[in-house]
């Protein structure tokens, strides 16, 4: 009949002892957690970075230039060119190109478009810059304008494009075809393509902590302007 319980004092050791193993493990477990998220986070950025350098390499392996003008120069209604100019944090591109995709069976376009690639501030963050992409399907007088612009790689440190002139062996960090200062009448033989992505969550004190590099060289086909005929 003398049976003794638990005193106090021994009840509030096993109650701590259980609180401190409780921390531990959900301690452990939130690691765990912000780690899968971490790596989900960097899986989703290297997708948006590999997605955006396939287009821009497929989009500028299809670059022309077109002497196809009419005799009577107030009737011409289109120019090509292939104009690149230097910015901070991401270089602009502007270009015609074949790479047009008909998604409608009747809709009244053909496979040219301009395309345009350059960097644009975010208007929801300040400081953060994204890669956008400017397409329009039916080319005119004005290369670098019009059409409609979206996204394609959000939060990006460095857009770098550089050329490399057939007539010189050397890379360049400026082209424009419109230009007799410039390249006229010219497309680059290889551009070389540098896409620099934020790894998705940036730091008060560094911002440029975790980056996501890609690299890629994109070859020109075609390298002289078209003429089949005259007008």
């Amino acid at each position: 009949m003398n049976r003794r319980g638990f005193t106090l004092f021994e009840l509030l050791i096993a109650i701590g002892i259980l609180a401190m193993i409780s921390i531990l493990i959900y301690g452990a477990f939130a690691s765990m957690q912000r780690s899968k998220q971490g790596l989900e986070r960097l899986q989703d950025r290297y997708r948006e970075g590999r997605l955006a350098m396939q287009r821009v390499s497929r989009e500028l392996q299809s670059a022309y230039l077109s002497l196809h003008v009419p005799d009577n120069q107030t009737l011409i209604v289109q120019k090509t060119a292939f104009v690149g100019s230097r910015g901070i944090p991401a270089d602009r591109v502007d270009f015609n190109t074949f790479a047009n995709i008909r998604r409608d069976r009747d809709s009244h376009t053909s496979d040219q478009a301009e395309i345009s690639y350059f960097g644009s501030q975010d208007p929801e963050r300040s400081g953060i810059v994204d890669l956008v992409r400017r397409s329009s399907d039916r080319p005119d007088l004005e290369p670098d304008r019009g059409g409609r612009v979206e996204i394609l790689a959000t939060d990006i440190d460095l857009f770098d494009l550089e050329y490399l002139d057939p007539t010189t062996d050397r890379f360049t960090d400026t082209w424009d075809s419109t230009t007799t200062t410039g390249q006229p009448g010219r497309l680059p033989l290889l551009v070389r393509i540098t896409l620099v992505l934020n790894e998705g969550q940036r730091g008060r004190s560094d911002s440029g902590r975790n980056k996501i590099r890609l690299l890629t060289t994109v070859r020109l086909p075609i390298q002289k302007p078209l003429n089949f005929a005259l007008l």
